[in-house]
């Protein structure tokens, strides 16, 4: 009796397991859509760990889109607090074209 041994599949290797490509699509993600990323890239992490892999690409997926998504709401609210500022400033001073102590100028007409 011969025994015949059949060649790996590409599908059976190592360099394929499951989470890869959600790592990859939340690594992608997270440059994009930072929640869609640490949503994506949590999955994916948590399918590697079950299978028994480790899944480095949707690590960096998960961190980058943590980073990514603290940045973008301290933006925010940075914002949300300039333009209030801005706002409450130009209430006190009325339309026109103002300049501050400090020499710049302030231009409160579009706030109408």
């Amino acid at each position: 009796m011969t025994q015949t041994t059949e060649a790996p599949s590409a599908a059976n290797t190592t360099a394929d397991f499951p989470g890869k490509t959600l790592g990859i699509v939340g690594l992608a993600l997270a440059f994009i859509v930072s929640l869609a990323g640490i949503v994506v890239s949590a999955i994916a992490l948590r399918e590697s760990r079950a299978a028994g892999y480790k899944n480095p690409i949707a690590e960096a997926g998960l961190i980058v889109s943590v980073i990514l998504a603290v940045l973008g709401i301290v933006g925010a609210i940075i914002s949300i607090v300039v333009t209030l500022a801005l706002w409450q400033s130009c209430g006190y001073m009325g339309n026109g074209v103002h300049t501050m102590q400090n020499g710049v100028s302030l231009d409160c007409n579009i706030w109408r």
